[in-house]
């Protein structure tokens, strides 16, 4: 499983939500996607009821955020009943492409050798041709981290026994290049 940074996604999912109806539909109907997100995060095996109706205020980024959340949660899961399952986190990637992918290949018992070709894809806009490439979705304002959401955020992150805010943000089973 991928994951990167929980702000960055919240921040990347608002401004498509920009342009995609159904993911701004969510944004705009509160406690409604509370409840659908729980019903997700529950077909996917992992409980938040214990998340309040308040929590979706008007922080713009709680909304991503639980959507990433959903993700890594139901990774911890897999975990827990004993998958042996791991995880790349994007920033890692990003940070040393080269190294990264030697290590994704070598985990994947794939040629090493392939490397130097995995990181031409770095380059390219993957979503170019589709309805929400860069360019578009790059225009949006993304919404900002303050000190009142980070501490709502937290609280949420808290109760799913997820890294918070400010912290490294590394989970379990995380892939490295040492």
């Amino acid at each position: 499983m991928s994951y990167r940074d929980l702000v960055a996604v919240a921040k990347s999912l608002y401004c498509f939500s920009m342009i995609s109806p159904t993911l701004r539909l969510c944004y705009l109907s509160g406690s409604k996607t509370n409840h659908s997100i729980k019903n997700l995060a529950y077909n996917l095996g992992v409980d938040l009821s214990n998340l309040g109706e308040s929590t979706f205020s008007n922080n713009n980024l709680i909304t991503g955020i639980l959507l990433a959340s959903v993700k890594i949660s139901g990774y911890f899961n897999l975990r827990r009943r004993g998958l042996d399952i791991s995880a790349l986190r994007y920033e890692d990637l990003v940070a040393r492409p080269l190294d990264m992918c030697r290590v994704v290949l070598e985990f994947c018992h794939l040629p090493v050798s392939l490397a130097e070709l995995a990181v031409k894809a770095f380059y390219v806009d993957s979503q170019a041709n589709s309805p929400m490439p860069k360019s578009v979705i790059g225009h949006f304002k993304e919404p900002q981290l303050t000190e009142q959401s980070k501490v709502e955020i937290n609280e949420i992150l808290k109760k799913l026994g997820q890294p918070l805010i400010g912290e490294p943000g590394i989970i379990e089973g995380t892939l490295t290049c040492r």
